[in-house]
């Protein structure tokens, strides 16, 4: 009796196991989908998201839209919309910050990043920022990304 029961152990177990994940209810994934938008209808050079603007930023936030337009805008669009063809949007779910936390937008600026989201091309670093300016800009997004819903 005692060699049958763990004849049930050694053969049941891993196929009950198998069987829950083969047959057992669909899981809802867990996290944030990493997809990026289809571009392949917006004209090179738009504006990717479309962003709503807070009513007010906070004086961080003020400060770092300042230096955002001067140092990121270019590539990044206006209010962080992305541009088509050239640089991805900063409002979008990929960039919330249980993903890409504020330390990501330092090392992308003062390293460049290697593209892996998006199909733009890498990012090469940022000049003559410095690190106060990348947390004014990092107040920036986050504001922009609460304001739309990201997280």
């Amino acid at each position: 009796m005692f060699k049958s029961i763990w004849t049930y152990v050694v053969i049941g177990v891993p196929l009950a196991g198998l069987a829950v994940l083969l047959f057992g209810p669909a899981q809802t994934p867990v996290g944030h989908d990493m997809t990026t938008p289809d571009t392949s209808a917006i004209v090179q050079g738009d504006a990717i998201a479309n962003v709503a603007i807070p009513a007010t930023f906070s004086e961080n936030a003020q400060i770092g839209k300042n230096v955002f337009d001067g140092a990121c805008a270019a590539c990044h669009g206006e209010n962080a919309a992305g541009q088509n063809g050239i640089a991805p949007p900063l409002v979008h779910k990929i960039y919330e910050p249980s993903h890409h936390g504020d330390q990501a937008f330092w090392s992308a600026a003062q390293n460049g990043v290697q593209s892996h989201h998006w199909n733009f091309g890498n990012m090469p670093p940022v000049e003559g920022l410095t690190k106060a300016d990348v947390n004014y800009i990092v107040a920036y997004v986050r504001e922009l990304q609460r304001e739309n819903g990201i997280n």
